[in-house]
């Protein structure tokens, strides 16, 4: 695959349009779409897709996003934290939620806090509480502090039962 093409869903998660839209703009030949990739993702030029982000992408950035779409959970999660730091909290969790599949602890610490405050989803603390819980058990820090002070509250605080 040519490193300036990237999957249609990729596309999607940086752009705030949908994979609908994208479809009626190559259907109207206002993007190419290029050969599929070797996973048989429908992929579009870069080049095309770039102008449409709302948030400005260094080479180094661009970079990430190839790494990214290539389905590198590191650079999922990376890409993540750069679109919740640009207030783009919907497509930090694309790529957190990808990330996390692949057992990326730092990922699912952080779609823990995306769940927990409700950023780029609805508002789930049971959800947000199990991811943080995956990420502590693969030994992310912060997360297991984290489980360690919801414990600590839960039994300094035991619910009365009548």
């Amino acid at each position: 695959m040519n490193s300036s093409t990237i999957s249609i869903d990729t596309a999607s998660a940086i752009t705030d349009l949908s994979r609908r839209t994208w479809w009626r703009r190559i259907s109207a030949e206002k993007v190419t779409r290029v050969k599929n990739d070797d996973r048989g993702r429908t992929v579009l030029l870069w080049e095309e897709v770039a102008p449409h982000m709302p948030v400005a992408m260094t080479p180094e950035d661009k970079a990430l996003v190839l790494l990214a779409d290539a389905g590198d959970a590191d650079a999922q999660n990376d890409l993540g934290q750069l679109f919740l730091v640009s207030g783009k909290p919907h497509a930090a969790f694309y790529w957190f939620a990808l990330a996390a599949q692949q057992n990326q602890p730092d990922a699912m610490q952080w779609l823990g806090h995306c769940y927990v405050n409700g950023k780029g989803v609805a508002k789930d603390e049971n959800m947000g509480v199990m991811w943080i819980a995956k990420a502590a058990a693969l030994g992310h820090v912060i997360a297991q502090g984290q489980m360690q002070g919801l414990i600590g509250r839960a039994l300094a605080n035991p619910a009365t039962t009548a």
